[in-house]
């Protein structure tokens, strides 16, 4: 996908009107395969020195890692320097979540979990295992893991408020037994449980989405991410120019769905939107490249209604599912054409 630039970007600056956002895998890598395109792509994004002539961020659903360590890899794979601020994760929004910063968080995910939350801004992060150790009979489906004998007590564990999912855990049985013990006594899973407890505590999920191609040779088709992201993003960015920063707001108070005044909880959840409000992007178009999961060669059903009515939709359950947003502004071969074409329509030359 691609973004045009408001003019307030280019007031002072000699940047082009538009930058890039790139997906990862499947778009410029294939696990830790780079994709040939890719390396040809870059070559011309970037001048003699490495430096970009183009702005470039890097989007990504993975969550098992710090931006830097993405940003080295990135850096390896495609020989040119990335920076960790040209990195977007699918956990970076949680910088925003400020509210849930100074409570005990429980973070499920691979990776250096505790690391990934502090540099978040999480105070008081613990992590599955932790909690397995001190509520060892919580966890008794592996048979080989089960106590021997009763651990210390869990008296010195404070009240668990929140839960962060990171990403996909190894194992899901104790993840899943764990967090439901968390929701069901409202962050005391020693307790019993409660027969009345929703609303349960929040679940801050980064990454909703299990489907990546990889080097796998069988497709792992899911549009409801990428491209349905790029183009609600762009709805975003219309609807807030047409009505002011404030629009989501203001569209859920007057679309019946909260108070006429917006109680305090609700001004704090809000407070994000004073972040994203100076953004400089007018637009976003989304571009659908060939080298992942998308199979240009598929029959397109006859009936394509129905089988829309039987797509999973793996989108955020607060985001209705609306067929025009799976549609591509555009579809090329791969990331060195996507390059090509953003280029002609933007009537760039980079040198």
């Amino acid at each position: 996908m691609y973004s045009s630039l408001s003019n307030s970007f280019l007031q002072l600056s000699v940047l082009p009107s538009f930058g890039f956002l790139f997906d990862i895998d499947g778009v410029l890598v294939r696990g830790k395969t780079p994709i040939p395109a890719a390396k040809t792509a870059f070559q011309k994004l970037v001048n003699s020195q490495g430096q970009f002539v183009v702005p470039v961020v890097f989007v990504t659903n993975a969550g098992n890692c710090l931006r830097q360590e993405k940003a080295d890899q990135l850096s390896q794979l495609l020989g040119v320097p990335i920076s960790q601020d040209q990195v977007v994760m699918s956990h970076s929004p949680l910088r925003m979540f400020k509210r849930y910063h100074d409570k005990c968080v429980l973070v499920s995910g691979q990776g250096p979990l505790l690391d990934i939350a502090q540099d978040l801004g999480f105070c008081q992060p613990i992590t599955i295992e932790t909690l397995r150790e001190k509520h060892p009979l919580l966890d008794v489906v592996d048979h080989d893991r089960r106590p021997n004998v009763l651990s210390p007590s869990a008296a010195d564990l404070p009240k668990i408020e929140a839960v962060v999912l990171f990403g996909e855990p190894v194992r899901w049985e104790t993840n899943l037994q764990l967090i439901i013990d968390i929701l069901l006594t409202s962050g005391y899973p020693g307790n019993p449980y409660h027969c009345e407890n929703y609303p349960h505590i929040p679940v801050l999920a980064c990454n909703m989405d299990l489907m990546w191609v990889a080097e796998a040779q069988s497709p792992r088709d899911n549009l409801m991410t990428d491209v349905y992201g790029a183009n609600l993003y762009n709805r975003y960015l219309e609807e807030n120019s047409r009505q002011g920063s404030k629009s989501w707001v203001q569209a859920k108070v007057a679309g019946g769905r909260g108070p006429a005044a917006l109680s305090q909880d609700e001004e704090i959840d809000n407070s994000w939107e004073n972040e994203l409000a100076s953004a400089a992007a007018a637009h976003c178009r989304s571009v659908l490249v060939c080298t992942g999961v998308y199979n240009p060669h598929t029959e397109v059903p006859l009936d394509t209604r129905a089988s829309i009515a039987e797509m999973v939709f793996h989108g955020h359950r607060d985001f209705r599912f609306e067929p025009g947003l799976v549609e591509p502004d555009h579809i090329v071969p791969d990331v060195d054409a996507a390059v090509d074409l953003v280029f002609q329509l933007e009537n760039f030359a980079p040198y």
